[in-house]
């Protein structure tokens, strides 16, 4: 049995012990903890949430590796390549952007199922990423004995430095670019109704689950990867500087993937930029290339549940606010 079917049934048990009031010692004291944390903050995202997994035994989900360091700018620009790409497993792939390519230094994301795979964002600046991900994609589909596999182009949103390097795919066969508009990105993941709804997108025997968190860019979305337990926020939640340009859409997006996440698993939360140092509540100024000592890539959910009760926390007022990992950073809507 795997460890999603696992989790289903004990999730589905302590569904029926809590109908007849039943609640082991844990769950009192998982309670009481966020009644007393209630006094202090907002109760109104921390819920009763359970633990995640049964069993500390990989939760059934697909391993993989992240990078012990990430490339950056430098120092010396002539050593550093373009693209870093770390398989974090055999049909999951990270490739960074070098700063000496572009100081935004942005993170795509490529996932491999058995008919189909996607690409999350194109780069920024003078993006070459149709290059380095067809050979990304040429060597996969080596190794798999296969001639090649269709390829899906998604965005996290549409800023300009995650489709800068849109133009290289519109070239290239048997590569379908999801619409950069609100209808046609709705219509192509099946989102019934923007931003309440959750899409999804079949690679072949592995399921993306597609959520609207507008907020940031009216367009932004997360993926939720069932085989790696992986979400990625794009520029929603990254360790950084969260630019919300749309305030109370922003609080109901992060509450919405809150909400979303809820009994999930959650191996890793991957957004699209590091801006952070390793230092807490410091940052790497706007513009910074070379960032020698920058905070992980990873977040996981403990940081999307301390974004929702910063934001909870507001009460409607927008204001800048540090935290260990990351900074809201409210701006005023483009217009």
């Amino acid at each position: 049995m795997s460890g999603q079917s696992r989790l289903r049934i004990t999730t589905e048990a302590r569904r029926t012990r809590r109908k007849h009031g039943e609640f082991t010692c844990y769950e009192f004291l998982d309670v009481f903890l966020r009644v007393l944390r209630c006094s202090l903050v907002s109760c109104a995202f921390l819920g009763t949430a359970l633990p995640q997994a049964p069993q500390p035994d990989g939760a059934g989900v697909r391993p993989g590796t992240l990078a012990a360091k990430w490339i950056t700018g430098g120092p010396d620009c002539g050593a550093v390549p373009d693209w870093q790409v770390q398989p974090y497993n055999e049909d999951f792939y990270i490739l960074r952007e070098s700063g000496c390519t572009n100081y935004e230094k942005p993170f795509l994301y490529l996932i491999f199922g058995k008919e189909r795979a996607l690409l999350e964002d194109t780069g920024a600046g003078k993006s070459d990423a149709a290059r380095v991900v067809t050979e990304t994609v040429a060597k996969w589909a080596a190794a798999k004995g296969r001639s090649g596999i269709p390829l899906i182009v998604a965005h996290s949103h549409a800023h300009g430095d995650h489709v800068a390097g849109d133009a290289g795919f519109r070239a290239l066969p048997h590569v379908t670019m999801v619409p950069l508009t609100l209808e046609g990105t709705r219509e192509f993941f099946g989102i019934a109704k923007w931003p309440d709804s959750v899409g999804q997108i079949d690679l072949g025997e592995r399921v993306l689950d597609v959520i609207p968190i507008p907020g940031h860019d009216s367009l932004s979305i997360a993926l939720y990867d069932w085989q790696t337990g992986i979400l990625l926020t794009g520029d929603s939640l990254y360790p950084g500087r969260l630019y919300v340009r749309d305030f109370p859409e922003f609080v109901r997006s992060t509450a919405r993937l809150v909400e979303f996440t809820r009994g999930k698993i959650v191996a890793h939360v991957l957004g699209t930029h590091i801006e952070e140092s390793s230092t807490p509540y410091k940052d790497y100024p706007a513009g910074t290339k070379y960032q020698p000592e920058e905070h992980a890539l990873e977040l996981a959910r403990g940081q999307l549940l301390e974004l929702a009760e910063a934001l909870a926390a507001m009460n409607g007022k927008p204001a800048r606010m540090a935290m260990r990992d990351f900074t809201v950073w409210p701006q005023q809507p483009r217009r």
